[in-house]
């Protein structure tokens, strides 16, 4: 089995590749719930839903999160109402969200009502969230603090990121099915996800780096940031905001303790040395998944090098 750790839009391109090579029924994917919204009453988890959706080859490959061809009439409502329309909530998405709320109302963990929802989208790939507390990230910005999807999407990542909190991490446990994952993991993918507010709220939670730390599976993590910048949402920002250069090796630095190799662009060869000083194995690929073929070859890559290592 294979277990991958992430969340997001970088997390699901490479998912979806490991799928086509792989029996998807062999992967486990362990997800980010740190940016999970409460809005109009309902529980929104959009890493959790950009991963089953992608997974059920129903996501919007556009805009990158969404169902594809999905309308957005109950939101034109909303906002005609006077409600909070800045969180793009499809039809068929919002019929997500009604569905998991309601189960969470009748006593379902977000566990439980996870895999629920991926077996009514013929999804073979086992999803956990990372937890079923409650854990909230927070952006610390020049303007004050800002819960992550307000801070994303309402306001635009225009604010200078000055820190990261992570409310209520330290009472949460890891999701039933994590650890026990991890422990019987053949090998382990830390996918391209932003390291400090996708990856880092997984390695938050109490138990499951710890668990990393002693596994016997050999764990890659392919880096986010290419030539010095992130191809996708604001990596760049919270990695400058926490006092790092926006570089691979930063990246890798992070993970360092956890790893037996870091994959990094083929751009970004000449900082090898810097990588393999930490010390971590590195090597190049051609990360940057603009098609299905590269998604595969990226997959093929990674898989290739767990199964050498």
């Amino acid at each position: 089995m294979i277990v991958a750790l992430g969340g997001g839009i970088g997390a699901s391109k490479l998912l979806l590749g490991i799928c086509q090579v792989i029996d998807p029924s062999e992967l486990t994917v362990i997800v980010n719930t740190a940016d999970d919204v409460v809005l109009h009453g309902l529980t929104i988890c959009p890493d959790l839903d950009t991963v089953a959706y992608t997974l059920a080859g129903m996501a919007d490959r556009e805009r990158g999160w969404g169902i594809e061809g999905d309308s957005f009439n109950a939101l034109s409502w909303l906002d005609r109402y006077g409600r909070e329309a800045w969180f793009n909530l499809g039809d068929r998405d919002l019929a997500t969200h009604l569905h998991r709320t309601a189960l969470l109302r009748q006593g379902l963990t977000l566990a439980e009502v996870t895999d629920r929802i991926r077996r009514s989208l013929g999804i073979r790939t086992h999803i956990l969230p990372m937890t079923n507390q409650r854990v909230s990230t927070i952006v610390l910005t020049d303007q004050g603090p800002r819960p992550f999807q307000e801070y994303l999407v309402r306001d635009g990542a225009r604010h200078a990121v000055r820190g990261v909190r992570l409310e209520g991490v330290e009472r949460s446990q890891p999701a039933p099915g994590v650890l026990e994952a991890i422990e019987a993991a053949e090998g382990i993918i830390i996918c391209p996800s932003n390291p400090i507010i996708s990856v880092g709220p997984i390695l938050a939670v109490p138990g499951i780096r710890r668990a990393l730390k002693m596994t016997e599976a050999p764990i890659v993590a392919i880096s986010p940031v290419v030539g010095g910048r992130s191809l996708k949402g604001p990596t760049d920002r919270f990695l400058a905001g926490l006092g790092h250069e926006v570089s691979a090796l930063s990246v890798a630095r992070l993970y360092q303790d956890l790893l037996d190799l870091f994959i990094v662009d083929r751009s970004d060869s000449e900082l090898l040395p810097a990588i393999e000083a930490l010390p971590v194995k590195a090597f190049t690929a051609d990360t940057v998944m603009q098609n299905l073929e590269a998604k595969v070859s990226l997959a093929k890559e990674t898989l290739s090098s767990l199964a050498s290592l």
